[in-house]
């Protein structure tokens, strides 16, 4: 399942306009990062999973072996699909919350502290988010204006963790 968000990113990525191994990893740090992470090993491997299926080409090469992907209508065509036919994966899974359930083995004093925690770890993401937010060079461009309002959602999740975390450190004051 990885690999195939992964092969969707790239071909949203190229989507946009074509790019190199390197530019798309520099896309993937300023704009899916947050959302979608990839190592350069994982983005070249799809780079050239996609270019065997047929769902990009080399536009254009460089020195040194430089290559510039763009992709081409079938590419075009299977990131449609998975827009429109493909029920997103929703994980249900949470590491952190999964603890909360069990937070009766711990004083009280504990299961605070462990929840207060939480709260601070999602301030800090939500400041985190606003700083990449404030340093992108947003513009009118389809990615910019979409990627805004992941940006958005991202924000508003991390807010959203921190208020509960703290009202729940609240709910187990004596």
């Amino acid at each position: 399942m990885v690999g195939m968000s992964l092969r969707h990113a790239v071909l949203g990525l190229l989507a946009d306009r074509p790019a190199s191994g390197y530019d798309l990893m520099k896309r993937f740090e300023t704009s899916l990062a947050h959302v979608w992470s990839a190592t350069q090993s994982q983005v070249y491997g799809e780079l050239g999973k996609l270019a065997d299926g047929g769902l990009v080409e080399v536009s254009a090469e460089g020195p040194r072996g430089r290559k510039e992907y763009a992709i081409t209508p079938a590419g075009r065509a299977e990131l449609r699909h998975w827009l429109t036919e493909v029920e997103p994966v929703r994980t249900r899974r949470s590491d952190s919350l999964l603890r909360v359930f069990f937070l009766g083995e711990l004083t009280r004093l504990e299961a605070r502290t462990y929840l207060l925690g939480e709260a601070e770890r999602q301030a800090r993401q939500l400041a985190g988010l606003k700083e990449a937010e404030a340093a992108i060079d947003w513009g009118d461009d389809p990615l910019s204006v979409h990627g805004r309002l992941a940006m958005e959602y991202g924000k508003r999740l991390s807010e959203m963790h921190e208020e509960w975390a703290r009202w729940a450190a609240e709910q187990l004051t004596p």
